[in-house]
């Protein structure tokens, strides 16, 4: 049963599997919050007020693992797995994971910079919508005249990215309900277009911040003990190695190529051949 879901878990994209991790913590927290621990929730909401986010300072990444409620989650999850397809048909899954934990932590820094201007305090963020909204609105300002279907027609992104931050404006302007969620969709919707704008001139923004990553997972591997090899195989490995990073460097360059072609004539110039393309090579991220 167990290795029946972690190979279903390997084959999922790396939205899907952002999807799936939400789903679990949302079930886990909801079952050991209300018989084991109901402060639990507590420890991994971003909190309003500066000091007390010093003492939990994680909270800027776990906050957007935790719902307010099933429907909450659920709306979450959908526009995640619409936007997430058409970033990765697009982009590797690192790119993905850039875009989508900046937009967290840029949102999440909006709600705190600005929680005291809209309300008396001690309120708490949580919620994966600042960096579903960094999806969405990198796409929509990425490749702004592709159009998708909504219900019975075709819209094109730019549409879609207005609309949704004009709804976040209207309701803070407002005085509605959950203005400090709203805010923090605003800074992911900030993060994703300006990222967007940024890699279409060539400029990738999130560099640092997966370097930063990827220092950090390597700090955790446990260093592998490696045998010594036989001089008769050096020469040998060498040059299936280069021959490997040849193939790769190719690929990636034909990705490049297509890519720039779509941020100067958009989505719908690519042939047929370059969309199958850029769609397997999606999936083998």
């Amino acid at each position: 049963m167990a290795g029946g879901l972690r190979y279903q878990y390997a084959r999922l994209s790396v939205s899907e599997k952002l999807i799936a991790i939400n789903i679990a913590v949302f079930i886990a927290v909801g079952l050991l919050g209300n018989l084991v621990y109901p402060a639990l929730e507590g420890w991994f909401v971003l909190p309003a007020d500066f000091i007390e986010f010093i003492g939990q300072p994680w909270s800027i990444i776990t906050y957007s693992f935790l719902h307010a409620g099933i429907l909450h989650l659920l709306w979450n999850m959908y526009v995640l797995f619409i936007a997430g397809r058409i970033l990765l048909n697009l982009f590797d899954g690192k790119r993905f994971l850039n875009i989508y934990f900046l937009g967290v932590m840029l949102g999440g820094l909006f709600y705190m910079l600005t929680d005291s201007l809209f309300s008396s305090g001690g309120g708490v963020l949580l919620g994966a919508s600042a960096g579903v909204m960094a999806v969405l609105i990198f796409v929509c300002a990425y490749i702004p005249n592709q159009e998708v279907r909504i219900i019975f027609f075709n819209v094109k992104l730019w549409h879609v990215g207005v609309f949704v931050v004009l709804i976040d404006l209207l309701q803070i302007s407002s005085g509605g309900d959950n203005i400090g969620g709203r805010i923090a969709h605003l800074g992911g919707a900030l993060l994703g277009y300006v990222y967007a704008r940024q890699l279409s001139q060539g400029r990738d923004i999130g560099a640092g911040f997966s370097n930063f990553m990827d220092g950090l997972a390597n700090t955790f591997k446990s260093k592998e003990k490696k045998a010594p090899l036989k001089t008769v195989y050096k020469k040998k490995r060498t040059t299936s190695k280069t021959k490997a990073s040849s193939g790769k460097d190719a690929h990636q360059r034909r990705i490049d190529d297509i890519l720039d072609k779509i941020s100067k004539s958009g989505y719908d110039s690519l042939s047929k051949a370059e969309k199958d393309f850029l769609f397997k090579a999606g999936k083998e991220d």
